[in-house]
């Protein structure tokens, strides 16, 4: 393991500002919402509005909320600024009118981003005032001062926190100052923005660019709080990757894959490699690549009629027709005739001999005397139906929508109906001696560059592991499983369909919204279908809406998808280290991940040492990337998800951390690059081209340098598994006498959990652990008073413990840590 003296009073834990922003098929907004003409032929749909990626801006928490409510897709990467929220989505126009009525702002086609780098004025004497000592009492606490290179640019990012930040009247501000090396005067003050998430006030921070690494900064609060700190270097140390060896075998994958070509290279590989390569299939059956054959007849109005087929379209719902027959006559009832697989309603005459037939009376007589073609028929919408059905010109045919291939799709056939999900399972001894990582791939269908990596990380372990002394040991003591599609129906309607598709294929949709225009809004997001923190026990990020695209499913667990995960770790509990890998956001993120909106209630947090290992880890994976071409996931997109994101209910994460103690990581994979041509960071996104810019955004620079991450992941279990070193701990400053009352804080040689007593008694599992000051902060500081001891130990992330002491029994030993302060009487 790779050990570092870490001082977990100082422990940098960071904050938000994402990347790119996606919203499509909100609640309310159809994606094509129109019907078929009454005439003959085939049903007709006008074409999806065409979309574009603008930027638009929310004016703070309570807006994203309502946005998030109203169905919209928030799921990849907000920033934060001082007049708000801005973000970047892909929108119709219809979309974009919807957004504005809600008050959003659109700031225009979206060109990149870059924060302001000019200095505030700040007082002369507010600069002049003293720098507090950090204690317990600090009103200005610095969480951390990052540097960082990219491209030949340098960037400070700060964040800091005042405990009277919640304060609105007037609303606290920051000043940050920084010098330019050590021994150099503070200056270049800038104002610090102000983030508050669902109501609750979290810390000021800002990231700004810097052509020389200053040494220490300086934070003031308008409330006369300072603070100081030294600045940390972010990524500027890390080892050098694996494809730095010119022997090392890479860049095996050279375009986008689909489902169908992942799965057949998953097998492949485990054919012509089976001493270290095997295929588990996964129990539970997806929904399938499938739908029912649909027609919207008659306009959209109250005479308006939606009718589905029994069968799936692919197994004869595409063959059945619907016609609306006007016949001479008067008093005539309604009825329907069949004809293999034609269905001809004739349609009821009063009297006069007028059509008399409603709508709802129509779609009654096509569930009920269809003789089976027909399994769903209603007015449209959340119409009553009350509308006279006109005829049609003719039979009108039903279909599934889904023989329709998008132009540039690769190509090949779509197999319809269930898929069965491969696990490629990787290792020397595959028996559960060896941690397990656990690489999931493509939750989401549009994602296509997490797949892309997941495979190039399998090529790269078997291809390497005979020549290569690196991937022999991450083979030989690693036991990976990897899922390089996890929602193939979804992603193959993203490539055949609807490039936008986020969620599976389910249509969970009552009459009111199973219309085929709402066929792109349909569908569970499968990383919301989860257990802990669901939406469901009333956790903000999930939406009840079955056309929205953080729809969370009827109930916790309902998709396969979501089964087959929880069957898998259930199975196979050597599975200590999990990764989510979705795009294109460019962050790294783990618990907790989601939040109660009414004061921000939070999933339970890790403990400090789980969360340290977690930023050390990070650290590694991050590196490694920036390895590859100097991208820079930045400090403030790494970190609990629903502080570098937003609340995600639901999520696999949260499910596997606190069901199973998985170190589970988030990750998107892509977001904004550098570009020091414009001196701005410029987003990506879920398609983009597979060769592009090579210092910007493509899919096969992206796949690769996030390739390099995820082999990182793989060395850090291989070293976990192998981890038999005890952590070591401190009291800093130390046991001792003291003249007054004195500042102490807990110490660690490595991240490690600290338990401790002051009462005497001896420490367990169950006493009190050593917490961070707030969320993102470093350790606590306990301020003594009077005489106290101590008593302690420590557990690092592998459950090596401090000196062998066992907390479990009554050792007489008792060989735990201890210190008293003495402090002498005032």
């Amino acid at each position: 393991m790779r050990r570092r003296q870490l001082r977990i009073a100082l422990l940098a834990l960071p904050a938000l500002v994402g990347s790119v922003l996606m919203a499509t098929a909100p609640a309310g907004a159809d994606p094509a919402d129109s019907t078929a003409p009454v005439g003959s032929g085939r049903s007709q749909l006008e074409s999806p509005d065409q979309v574009r990626l603008v930027r638009i801006q929310l004016s703070g928490a309570d807006m994203l909320d309502k946005v998030v409510a109203a169905g919209f897709d928030l799921e990849h990467g907000l920033r934060r600024v001082p007049t708000g929220i801005e973000a970047e989505a892909v929108l119709t126009a219809g979309q974009i009118a919807e957004l504005e009525a809600m008050g959003v702002e659109i700031l225009g086609d979206d060109e990149g981003f870059a924060w302001s780098d000019e200095a505030d004025p700040v007082s002369p004497a507010r600069r002049a005032q003293a720098v507090q000592p950090l204690s317990h009492e600090a009103t200005v606490r610095i969480v951390r001062a990052d540097w960082f290179t990219t491209k030949g640019q340098g960037f400070l990012y700060v964040e800091a926190r005042t405990t009277e930040g919640q304060q609105t009247n007037p609303i606290v501000t920051m000043q940050l100052e920084n010098d330019s090396g050590a021994g150099t005067s503070f200056g270049s003050a800038r104002t610090m923005s102000r983030f508050v998430d669902s109501g609750q006030y979290m810390f000021h921070r800002n990231l700004f660019k810097l052509d020389a690494r200053p040494n220490q900064i300086r934070v003031t609060s308008s409330t006369g709080g300072v603070g100081t700190g030294y600045v940390s270097n972010w990524l500027e140390d890390g080892a050098p990757p694996l494809t730095a060896n010119p022997a090392y075998k890479w860049d095996f994958v050279d375009g986008y894959r689909h489902p169908q070509q992942l799965y057949r290279r998953a097998e492949e590989i485990a054919r012509q490699y089976p001493d270290i390569a095997e295929i588990v299939y996964l129990p539970n059956k997806t929904n399938g690549y499938q739908r029912k054959a649909q027609a919207t007849i008659g306009g959209t109005g109250q005479a308006a009629v939606v009718a589905s087929s029994a069968a799936w379209g692919h197994e004869g719902g595409n063959d059945v027709t619907v016609e609306f027959v006007d016949r001479p006559g008067t008093n005539l009832p309604l009825a329907v005739e069949v004809a293999g697989k034609a269905v001809r309603v004739l349609l009821a005459k009063d009297a006069s001999g007028g059509l008399a037939s409603t709508a709802a009376q129509v779609a009654t007589a096509l569930r009920t005397q269809s003789q089976g073609l027909i399994d769903r028929a209603h007015p449209y919408r959340t119409n009553a139906g009350t509308g006279i059905v006109a005829p049609t010109s003719g039979p009108v045919a039903l279909t599934d929508f889904l023989d329709q291939k998008r132009a540039g799709a690769p190509e090949g056939d779509v197999p319809r109906g269930p898929a069965t999900i491969p696990v490629l399972r990787i290792g020397k001894h595959r028996d559960g001696r060896n941690p397990g990582v656990l690489i999931q791939a493509q939750d989401h269908a549009r994602e296509w560059v997490p797949a892309t990596t997941s495979l190039e990380a399998a090529e790269r372990l078997v291809h390497n592991y005979k020549s290569d002394w690196e991937t022999k040991k991450i083979v030989d003591n690693t036991d990976v499983f990897l899922i390089l599609s996890n929602n193939p129906d979804g992603a193959n309607y993203s490539f055949y369909n609807f490039a936008s598709q986020r969620r599976n294929m389910t249509n969970h949709c009552a009459d009111d919204n199973a219309d085929p225009a709402r066929r792109n809004s349909w569908g569970v997001d499968l990383n919301r279908n989860y257990r802990v923190g669901s939406g469901h026990d009333g956790y903000a990020g999930g939406s009840t809406s079955c056309v929205s695209d953080t729809y969370q499913g009827p109930e916790k667990l309902s998709e396969p998808e979501s089964k087959n995960i929880i069957w898998l770790v259930e199975k196979y509990r050597n599975i200590k280290f999990m990764m989510s890998v979705h795009s294109n956001g460019g962050q790294l993120f783990w618990q907790p991940g989601a939040y109660i909106a009414d004061g921000r209630i939070t999933t339970p947090r890790p403990p400090l040492g789980d969360e340290a290992f977690y930023w050390q880890s990070a650290s590694r994976i991050l590196s490694q990337v920036k390895a590859h071409r100097q991208t820079v996931v930045t400090p403030e997109n790494v970190g609990g998800s629903s502080d570098v994101l937003y609340s995600s209910a639901g999520n696999v994460r949260e499910d596997l951390y606190h069901n199973y103690g998985i170190y589970a990581f988030g990750w998107e994979v892509g977001g904004s690059v550098y570009n020091p041509a414009t001196g701005t960071w410029q987003g990506g996104s879920f398609q983009p081209p597979w060769v592009g810019t090579p210092d910007l955004v493509s899919g096969h620079s992206e796949t690769m340098e996030y390739a390099n991450g995820i082999m990182e992941m793989f060395r850090i279990a291989a070293e976990w598994g192998k981890d038999n070193k005890k952590p070591t701990s401190s009291l800093v400053p130390g046991g001792g006498k003291y003249a007054g009352p004195v500042d102490v804080r807990f110490e660690t040689s490595e991240p490690a959990t600290i338990y401790y007593t002051t009462d005497g008694s001896r420490p367990t599992l169950e006493s009190p652990r050593y917490q961070a000051t707030e969320f993102r902060e470093p350790g606590q500081v306990f301020h003594v008073t009077e005489t106290t001891t101590f008593r302690w130990f420590s557990v690092d992330s592998a459950g090596n413990i401090e000196q062998n002491y066992d907390p479990a029994s009554n050792d007489t030993r008792n060989n735990y840590r201890q210190a008293t302060i003495t402090v002498a009487a005032q």
